[in-house]
């Protein structure tokens, strides 16, 4: 589970609002080409000349424009204005000497913008606040370089991998991430306003960059996405949603997103404040798109956050204990061991927080693979799988249904006792034999004579199969002569 960092606010004890210059010359004409709204993320054309104008920009040679604070208040909507121009060109970072003038002053303007809207100093008018964000979206929205799985013939990419790609532009697309945190949590910033430039365009655009394979960034994504789901309600069901279609073509389709992993950070804290009773469009998210999430190869690289979240859930409302089970059943891993190890240890948490009426209901088909697991050649989940009986409230639980899980565990057992090449796993088997035993020791012989009268039986039926394949080799001997050569 992640934490939200909180980031502190500096404010003075009257913010001053940067409007428009009370003139006879109108306003420059700045015509807003919002991202969320267009495809293209273009800078907007510098405004005409005239007494509260400054020169135009020119993409080559980045003027350096005067701060703020040096600049009369009649001035200062201009000048900002300008200032979100300059940030709006993108600069080549493949080669670190090309621009680099030009990219120390964008850098320069980003943290007066940043200082700007973090001190409230200055309260952003609509206009403004509309400009900040088409900003914002011409830095953010690209399209992101190739991942790394599609620049080799591998089929998924190593979780394990070492080199870690890291975005060129970080130097300046850090501080517009900043900038665009530090506008969203400042109370200065009324959500009714700021609703329609954060608009569902620009939330949808801001998910499709969780597929960045920058960690620094999909950080960043994963605070600001949390911060806008609290602060504007009105995208609440929409987030969900659109989330929710992320992992049905994660799952059902590319099982490759950088992402998911953050996504489920953000859906534990979500999952957490849910009300109860709780809704039935939540508990098909968690049948639908949550318990699916099991499926893909890629798991071990977000199995955390998903244990978190299903968790989550089953402590909500202890009904859905079975549910869950049930569905780690249906995606239970046939030969994927470290697959097998992740679902045992998400097992035991939620049995941890199941009931004794919900334990009953699936604890057949439930005991039946742990019997299996328990027999696995591959030691980590045979151990793992008797690590169950270190838990308190899973013993108890058995405790209470040892009449009927016993004989479903009690060969795999012995099978272990017999031969299991693993000694510690031979160990812990005897560890567990002896709980039965002391549990009851009426149930712990009548499981073993039934084990002893079907290993007997097993042994007539082999028997009996020997003898039958010589009698036919017998027969098969006499009617076709000397000539025969019988092989076996």
């Amino acid at each position: 589970m992640f934490k939200i960092i909180k980031r502190g606010q500096r404010k003075s004890s009257k913010p001053e609002s940067i409007e428009p210059p009370t003139s006879s010359v109108p306003p420059p004409s700045v015509t807003v080409n919002h991202a969320s709204r267009s495809s293209a993320a273009a800078a907007a054309p510098p405004p005409p000349a005239g007494p509260n104008s400054l020169p135009a920009l020119n993409s080559a040679a980045t003027e350096v424009l005067p701060p703020l604070k040096d600049v009369p208040a009649s001035d200062r909507h201009v000048l900002v204005l300008r200032k979100f121009q300059v940030c709006c060109f993108s600069f080549d970072f493949s080669d670190t000497l090309k621009s680099a003038r030009e990219k120390e002053i964008k850098r320069q303007t980003l943290l007066e913008l940043l200082d700007l809207v973090q001190s409230g100093s200055c309260k952003l008018n609509e206009t403004l606040q509309e400009e900040l964000v088409r900003m914002i979206s011409v830095n953010i929205f690209r399209c992101l370089p190739p991942a790394s799985h599609e620049n080799s013939a591998s089929e998924t990419g190593d979780p394990d991998e070492d080199d870690v790609y890291l975005e060129p532009s970080w130097l300046h697309l850090q501080l517009v991430y900043e900038l665009l945190l530090r506008y969203i949590v400042s109370s200065d910033t009324d959500t009714k306003v700021a609703k329609r430039y954060i608009d569902h365009s620009f939330v949808l655009k801001l998910l499709d960059l969780f597929d960045s394979e920058d960690p620094r960034e999909r950080e960043y994504l994963k605070t600001i996405l949390h911060r806008i789901y609290g602060k504007f309600m009105v995208h609440r069901p929409f987030i969900r949603k659109a989330i929710n279609n992320i992992f049905y073509r994660f799952i059902f389709e590319t099982e490759r997103h950088s992402g998911i992993g953050e996504f489920l950070e953000i859906l534990g804290s979500i999952i957490n404040g849910f009300a109860l009773p709780m809704k039935e469009e939540h508990k098909l998210f968690l049948t639908r798109a949550l318990i699916p999430l099991h499926k893909p190869k890629s798991i071990s690289t977000y199995h955390q956050q998903l244990s978190y979240c299903i968790t989550q859930f089953v402590e909500k409302d202890y009904k859905l204990a079975d549910t869950v089970i049930r569905g780690l059943l249906k995606y239970w891993p046939v030969t994927n061991c470290g697959k097998e190890v992740l679902f045992l240890g998400e097992l035991e948490e939620v049995l941890e927080a199941t009931q004794s009426a919900e334990f009953q209901r699936c604890m057949v088909p439930l005991f039946r693979q742990i019997g299996r697991c328990l027999n696995s050649s591959h030691f980590q989940v045979a151990e793992r799988a008797l690590f169950l009986w270190n838990n308190e409230h899973i013993v108890g639980l058995i405790a209470q249904n040892r009449q009927v899980i016993l004989p479903l565990i009690f060969e795999a057992l012995e099978r272990n006792m017999q031969g299991h090449w693993n000694q510690a796993v031979h160990g812990l088997t005897g560890n567990v034999r002896r709980m039965f035993l002391e549990m009851d020791a009426e149930l712990f012989e009548e499981c073993d004579r039934q084990f002893a009268e079907k290993e007997a039986r097993s042994r007539d039926l082999e028997e009996q199969r020997e003898l039958n394949w010589k009698r036919l080799e017998a027969v098969a001997c006499q009617s076709s002569g000397d000539h025969m050569v019988m092989v076996r």
